[in-house]
């Protein structure tokens, strides 16, 4: 690397990091609520975090399995709509992540977010860390939503830093950095890294997020999105942006998903500088950042 360009990095690294500790005092603020909120009971050896692609199809049964014979070695994570899931009262995942903007401002899934919080009211029996953004512009209740007392809502950061990577882990440590690189199980799996979990596994993480793209004859980028609770093969359909609602072009999609696979990366490097590791156990997955594990 030339003088030039070691000048030009410093420079960049100082201007980011003066950037996100002005955004952070002036948009959010510098509170560690997921360490002080802390872990539900005694934590398990291991968080199994749950994502939804169609491996976790086959998964979660072999999950549940273990659990009911009483094998208490691991603690369970979940993310987005897997309360609808008629086992979520079987599971009983202490810990769940909300991150999608869709979850706290007006979006074309306000109904279907509706009826998840009607749902997670209903069903959740034991006490259960829901974390939230903390960045809110519209000022979503999420207490008049969520009125179940067993329900603890915890917020987490989302302002990204992309400064000098010593402090980066830094602030990760101090609950003040954002996993928030393009997928709800980044953040599940940073979450279980502040609480203190030195093994995280990983499930139903495919990201086979390149699998069927194409563009039609208008022009629209479409994609064959698929989960494990779906009983029918997928259709390429357009994809759009949550918040706002408005179509992905293939620049923006391909950049997004670099970004997702390169959290993972900054996610493995954090993990081992404080003694955790976080396995890959989901079949056929595309994430290369990780140890793999059979399950």
């Amino acid at each position: 690397m030339t003088a030039f360009e070691k000048t030009d990095r410093f420079l960049r690294n100082l201007y980011e990091t003066g950037f996100y500790f002005a955004v952070m005092a002036f948009k959010e603020n510098f509170r560690n609520y997921v360490g002080r909120a802390g872990t539900v009971g005694t934590p398990a050896p291991t968080m199994a975090v749950l994502g939804n692609g169609p491996a976790l199809k086959e998964e979660l049964p072999q999950l549940l399995d273990e659990q009911q014979k009483g094998a208490a070695v691991r603690d369970f994570l979940a993310v987005n709509f897997f309360a609808e899931d008629e086992r979520f009262g079987e599971l009983r995942p202490a810990y769940y992540v909300l991150s999608d903007p869709m979850f706290f401002r007006d979006s074309a899934e306000r109904e279907r977010v509706a009826a998840l919080y009607r749902t997670m009211n209903e069903r959740v029996a034991w006490p259960m860390n829901l974390y939230v953004q903390y960045y809110n512009p519209e000022h979503f209740d999420y207490r008049a939503a969520l009125s179940n007392p067993l329900i603890r809502i915890v917020p987490f950061h989302t302002q990204m830093y992309r400064g000098f990577r010593a402090l980066e882990f830094r602030l990760f440590r101090r609950g003040l950095g954002s996993a928030n690189f393009g997928t709800v199980v980044q953040v599940g799996a940073y979450i279980a890294l502040l609480l203190g979990y030195k093994r995280i596994e990983l499930y139903g993480v495919d990201h086979t997020l390149l699998e069927g793209l194409c563009v039609d004859d208008a022009n629209r980028l479409c994609r064959a999105d698929r989960h494990y609770y779906d009983n029918s093969t997928a259709a390429p359909q357009p994809i759009f942006q949550k918040v706002p609602h408005r179509p992905y072009t293939m620049a923006s999609y391909l950049a997004e998903v670099a970004e997702l696979f390169r959290g993972h990366e900054v996610l493995r490097d954090y993990a081992a500088t404080i003694g955790a590791k976080i396995v890959n156990c989901t079949k056929g997955s595309m994430i290369d950042a990780y140890e793999r594990e059979s399950f």
